[in-house]
């Protein structure tokens, strides 16, 4: 090896830092200290002449080019002390020596960069080059990093080098080689393996130092050579290509031993069946790599070789467990269908019919019905083997192939049967099935077996069972005690135990399912399997006291994401089908994400005697609202969720036990999963979906908040404050002149702005200035919320001050503005004894949805004008809730242009009227002043809807309504620690979110609705209240 032994020839930044140091320092000495008296030099001039010398090195030069040498004077002895301490830096400099010796070699073989044909290198640390990059993706592959590749194709572990033992490079021969291998192609150079190149510590006989000193003598060409010496040379130079020529026919001897093993000829189809001329490479990567046939049922080993079933069984089960390709180990069992979008190209490849008087071109797939027709062609080849093996797996053929193919079998068992079992054929093939199921030792699939032969049944599958009792809210007690029953009574096995169960959930939870982002989240760990993990992660560093009684639990949110895309994958290919898109297309597709996140009140369980303890919940929770999928210059919409406001589509994210209205716990709780959503606007997730690997990302919008907690979020005053809307900057005062005319003028970055300036007072205002300028901002913003309109919390408000009005017109305040506070008591008695008799509405403490839904109808007006003397009053009074009714259908619907399009078109004359009436009619109670929700209604709803297309889509009734399930899963879930059954309850509600569990439930319902009669033991676990009745939404409202 020709090695040059300089320590500058070596590149600045994979230089040793103590190789310049050590020049340097041994040039002061060889100056100064050990340069000797020109007599003594001349007499040790022919003793080293001929011999190596590191001052002769030319890559050390002492002067520059060109110039001419300076005499220096005779310089005294050394100093012993010199002398004795020069063996540590003699020793120190070897090892730099070496390490820049190290430099020119490759990692993986051992050889010189300047000896090899390409003096390319490539980090073995580093990044994998783009063309290697490129074809992992085309083979979509993840792409790894160069020390998994090595140690893939050489079984060579190069993560645990080190800089002064291994060279940090290898060379273009190793890199050619090593794809060649990754992309199955024909290899010419090889590698021995057992030739792999050993690194050791730098010694004094070391073999790199020594080549590299020996490569500095200059060989001098000697003019005349001995004829034999010269024959010698000649056939050294002829080996390579002997043994090049050697391999190449013992290969051509291995090809055609596999193809007489797999003897394949009549079954299999040739490629010059192809009715296309296509590339010669575009059809070795179509064909098996044993027979050059056309794959027949293609499998791929664990080394990414693909190759037809048959004939890698045959010359697995002769030739030995590896590879015909590669020689890597590989098993029967290692053996894995290829990916579907491989198997769909291969399966429209056009191919002729080969019979003579037939001239039609099918595709692969059809091929087998074609050549079907001609029964009485023996030169057609067919894909099912008559007479030998079969070319494909007997489960994979189709109904009437099976057939066809077990006929001769199928005649001996029958004349069996008649002959020894009275002709029971059934009874025969079951008992053969059990044991061949007890020779390969598969007990628990014979034991099924045999169970069905007795009439016990196999059972529910561990999934039906998990949707039945997540469905109907059994705990793990009732389960099991239903599980027991059960089996006693029929003696079947119709449940699975819990333990089925839990297996079967785990697919379904968050942390299952691998996935990457690209680039990486920041301040996210990249691990995939994280579950239900403490949301009180942050709590203690932000928080002085700490609240002993919080208790959160939540899922990573990008895990979250993940395992609710992996469950509506069926859902995502179906409605690519339905575009007509291909379903092998990998995106980017784009994930609208609605959050929400409310309070759910007092939840405390009121156990024993003794004051109820008020214990307040918070969730956190997201709905995918749709996905679509770039195609050229236009999206497609793939999925659209149908029902956005249902408590099935609303995933919980985050459980606390906390107040909505402590500030600073809520913040500590919740900037973590903040800091996670902000990680993933600007990254792209990597998942698996389908076989092939797709791109998704991802747009938040927080729009399912109530009003108070907008403003806790937004840093924004009470409701009770000056400015009324969280929408605009409009006072009380502002929005009670001018009721219509307004625009949404605030955002997230203007109120992180103004809380700068109320923070800092640059301009040293008075506070009540400060307050004008900032307009009602308070504290921090740390949560982003899209400006718009709740629509469940609209209703709610807007119930509340039409149930004002009645009482204020049945005390005909009008006339009266001065009334008392007992009248006004009296008149609210007497709207609710009326309402109850008239409406059966039941009088409430707070208002509710349900409550509002009954109270705003023209029914209850009418009830309630029995009570109003003054005809006028009752015309103003209907007209106002007739345009109530006419505008409400607009924020309400999830799609208001296909829903209500003259609604929403005669919207703005209706609020026109609308605000009239109140500042004439009613003036006495909205003069100077108005509602937060009066004021959103008639000013901000045609605005949002041209923006979003809709209200009602991003409202959040879907969170509201898991409020009842909260209750019904802590109560499934009762245990001794809060912290365990805050888990449980997080993980049963996700459960009941799963789409994958709900067409379970659909299937059932369908059974149930059509007539058909359903077990005993499902009916048995039913609740009779129904998972489809209403729930009660608990959130309310004051007066």
């Amino acid at each position: 090896m020709a090695v040059s032994l300089g320590l500058s020839s070596a590149p600045e930044e994979i230089q040793h830092p103590q190789i310049k140091f050590s020049e340097w320092k041994f040039k002061l000495f060889r100056v100064r200290s050990f340069e000797k008296a020109p007599e003594e030099a001349q007499s040790e001039k022919g003793s080293s002449e001929g011999q190596p010398s590191l001052e002769k090195s030319p890559t050390v030069p002492d002067k520059a080019e060109g110039q001419k040498p300076v005499l220096t004077a005779p310089a005294p002895k050394p100093h012993p002390k010199f002398v004795k301490n020069s063996g540590g830096h003699g020793k120190a400099r070897d090892k730099a020596v070496h390490q820049a010796n190290l430099q020119h070699l490759c990692r993986i073989c051992g050889s010189a960069f300047k000896t090899v044909g390409h003096n390319r290198r490539y980090p073995v640390h580093g990044p994998v080059d783009g063309k290697t990059q490129d074809l992992l993706r085309k083979k979509e592959k993840r792409v790894p990093s160069w020390p998994d590749l090595i140690a893939k194709v050489f079984r060579m572990d190069v993560k645990a080098d080190t800089d002064s033992i291994h060279p940090t490079e290898f060379c273009h021969n190793c890199w050619r080689l090593m794809y060649r291998k990754l992309s199955h192609g024909p290899c010419d150079e090889t590698f021995a393996r057992h030739a792999t190149m050993e690194w050791h510590p730098h010694t004094p006989a070391c073999d790199i130092c020594q080549a590299a000193r020996l490569g500095l003598k200059r060989k001098s060409c000697q003019p005349n050579q001995p004829l034999s010496k010269k024959l010698k040379m000649v056939a050294d130079r002829g080996r390579p290509a002997c043994q090049c020529q050697r391999r190449a026919q013992a290969r051509t001897r291995n090809r055609e031993v596999l193809k007489k093993i797999a003897n394949c000829s009549r079954i299999h189809l040739s490629p010059k069946l192809l009715a296309v001329d296509y590339p010669v490479h575009f059809v070795k990567s179509f064909s098996c790599q044993i027979c050059d046939h056309l794959l027949a049922d293609p499998v791929e080993t664990s080394c990414q070789h693909v190759f037809c079933r048959i004939c890698i069984l045959r010359c697995l089960k002769i030739m030995g467990s590896h590879c015909p390709a590669c020689r890597y180990p590989c098993f029967p069992t290692d053996l894995e269908s290829p990916v579907k979008s491989f198997l769909s190209v291969l399966n429209s490849l056009m191919v002729k019919c080969p019979a003579q008087d037939c001239r039609e071109e099918v595709s692969l797939e059809k091929y087998n019905h074609h050549v079907s027709s001609h029964k009485g062609s023996k030169e057609t080849l067919v894909h099912i083997n008559k007479g030998g093996r079969p070319r494909q797996h007997l489960l994979s053929l189709t109904r009437r192939a099976q057939k066809h193919r077990l006929r001769e079998l199928k005649l001996q068992v029958k004349t069996f049967a008649d002959k020894e079992e009275g002709g029971d054929v059934k009874s025969v093939c079951l008992t053969l099935f059990l044991l061949a199921l007890r020779a390969r030792n598969e007990h628990r699939q014979a034991d099924e077996l045999e169970a069905l032969m007795q009439g016990r049944g196999s059972g529910l599958q561990p999934a039906v069972c998990l949707a039945i009792r997540v469905n109907t809210f059994l705990s793990c007690s009732q389960y099991h005690k239903m599980y027991r029953t059960v089996k006693a009574i029929t003696g079947r096995q119709i449940f699975q135990p819990l333990h089925a169960l839990r297996n079967a959930e785990k697919a379904l939870l968050p942390g299952y399912h691998p996935f990457e982002w690209q680039p990486p989240l920041q301040n996210v760990s990249s691990s995939t399997d994280v579950g239900i993990i403490d949301g009180l992660s942050g709590l203690s560093f932000s928080v002085d006291d700490y609240p002993v009684d919080t208790i959160a639990k939540r899922f990573r949110y990008d895990s979250a994401l993940v395992s609710a895309l992996m469950d509506m994958e069926e859902d995502l290919l179906e409605g690519m089908k339905s575009q007509d898109l291909d379903d092998y297309l990998n995106g980017p597709f784009t994930v609208v994400v609605k959050e929400s996140c409310d309070g759910m009140g007092d939840v405390s369980e009121k156990h024993g005697s003794g004051p109820a303890v008020p214990e307040k919940a918070v969730r956190f929770s997201f709905t995918i609202m749709n996905i679509t999928l770039a195609q050229g210059a236009r999206n497609v919409r793939v999925f659209e969720e149908a029902k956005p406001n249902s408590e099935l589509c609303c995933k919980p994210l985050c459980l606390m036990l906390a107040d909505e209205s402590d500030h600073e716990t809520l913040t500590a709780i919740l900037s973590p999963l903040i800091a996670e959503r902000e990680a993933m606007k600007s990254s792209a997730l990597m998942l698996e979906m389908g076989g092939i690997r797709r791109t998704f990302k991802f747009i938040f919008r927080g729009t399912g908040y109530d009003e108070k907690l907008v403003r806790e979020v937004e840093g924004l005053e009470a409701s009770g404050s000056v400015y009324i809307c969280t929408l605009c900057d409009a006072t009380r005062l502002e929005a009670s002149q001018n009721l219509v005319l307004h625009s949404i003028t605030r955002s997230h970055a203007e109120n992180l702005e103004r809380y700068e300036v109320w923070r800092s007072n640059p301009y040293h205002e008075s506070a009540e200035e400060l307050r004008d300028r900032v307009k009602g901002v308070s504290a921090k913003p740390f949560i982003e919320t899209v400006p718009s309109i709740d629509a469940l919390h609209c209703d709610i408000g807007n119930a509340a001050e039409f149930y004002k009005i009645f009482q204020l017109e049945i005390g005909e305040v009008y006339k009266n503005p001065d009334a008392s506070k007992e009248e006004r008591k009296r008149w609210q008695a007497t709207l609710d004894k009326h309402l109850r008799k008239k409406m059966k509405l039941k009088p409430i403490m707070r208002m509710n949805g349900n409550f509002a839904r009954k109270l705003m109808t023209r029914e209850t007006v009418d009830a309630v004008c029995e009570l109003i003397p003054s005809e006028e009053r009752h015309e103003a009074l209907r007209e106002l809730m007739d345009l109530y009714l006419q505008m409400k259908p607009v924020w309400r619907s999830s799609c208001p242009a296909q829903e209500c399009p003259e609604a929403l078109c005669q919207y703005s004359f209706n609020s026109q009227r609308f605000a009239e009436l109140l500042s004439t009619k009613f003036k006495y109670r909205y003069e100077g002043k108005i509602t937060n929700y009066f004021h959103k209604t008639l000013a901000h709803v045609p605005e949002i809807i041209e923006r979003d297309g809709s209200i009602g889509a991003w409202a959040s009734e879907g969170n509201e309504s898991g409020n009842k399930l909260f209750r019904r899963f802590r109560k499934m879930n009762a245990r001794q620690s809060k912290c365990y059954e805050l888990e449980d309850v997080l993980k049963h509600h996700w459960l009941y979110t799963s789409k994958f569990l709900q067409k379970f439930m659909d299937a059932h319902k369908a059974l149930k609705n059509s007539g058909l009669t359903v077990n005993s033991q499902a009916t048995m676990v039913g609740d009779p209240s129904g998972p489809e009745d209403a729930l009660e939404t608990q959130d309310s409202m004051e007066f």
